[in-house]
């Protein structure tokens, strides 16, 4: 595996207009890691995942992710990471079989039934897979998403907000499924603000407020309550 780091930034900053939603952000990830940003609405976990993503051009700093200059080779990182925003972008008239057949003929590839099938039942969507989409739950719309990503074997995922609307069941498939991933070499950073489900799969945790990196860890022996007491302490607190 390459030893390089999978993200590494520098100083990176991102204004909307006078407003500055990211200040100096400097953050080194190991490919095989997966990151767990954490921190209140506004406080600009959105704007770095796009930042990374290639969807926003820093305002200031740079760096590269997955080898590759942020700025100057964006094609090249968009082809190899996956992304989960809010919207799952799929076509509700459209089974869950097809709306990931036409996502892999969208991008130039061609998959067999047993690939899509393999996906789908990863996700535990297999008996529903000939059904509309329209007929799906938030979590299993969230799910078919991931099965969609599967397809592309991502060398890094960024997810924003993906345990929003899951039941516990589909909490568990959907943790499970990332660490799978993390096993296989996979590297991933995950916005949310779920702090129990970040906390399951992370290997490090990241908390941001004001656009500002105010706190980062490797997860370790850290204890759930001390996660906790760390978010009271840096973003929560009146002097953080």
């Amino acid at each position: 595996m390459d030893d390089s780091p999978a993200v590494e930034v520098h100083r990176l900053s991102r204004a909307y207009g006078a407003t500055w939603a990211l200040r100096g952000i400097d953050l080194n990830l190991r490919r095989g890691q997966t990151l767990v940003l954490l921190g209140p609405n506004g406080a600009g976990k959105t704007t770095l995942l796009k930042v990374i993503a290639t969807l926003l051009s820093p305002t200031g700093g740079g760096g590269k992710v997955l080898g590759y200059d942020l700025t100057r080779e964006q094609e090249a990182i968009r082809s190899r990471i996956g992304v989960l925003g809010h919207s799952t972008y799929l076509y509700g008239d459209l089974t869950a079989r097809e709306n990931l057949r036409f996502v892999a003929a969208m991008r130039g590839g061609a998959c067999t039934d047993g690939t899509l099938a393999e996906a789908l039942e990863r996700m535990d969507l297999g008996a529903c897979a000939d059904q509309r989409v329209r007929t799906f739950s938030s979590g299993m719309k969230r799910r078919l998403a991931l099965a969609r990503l599967l397809l592309d074997r991502p060398a890094l995922l960024l997810l924003d907000e993906p345990y929003t609307n899951l039941d516990q069941r589909t909490m568990k498939l959907f943790n499970g499924f990332l660490q799978e991933y993390r096993q296989l070499g996979g590297t991933a950073i995950i916005a949310t603000h779920h702090l129990s489900g970040g906390f399951a799969v992370a290997d490090r945790v990241a908390m941001l407020k004001g656009g500002r990196l105010v706190f980062e860890e490797a997860r370790g022996e850290m204890s759930l309550q001390a996660l906790h007491e760390h978010y009271t302490l840096h973003v929560e607190g009146e002097g953080a």
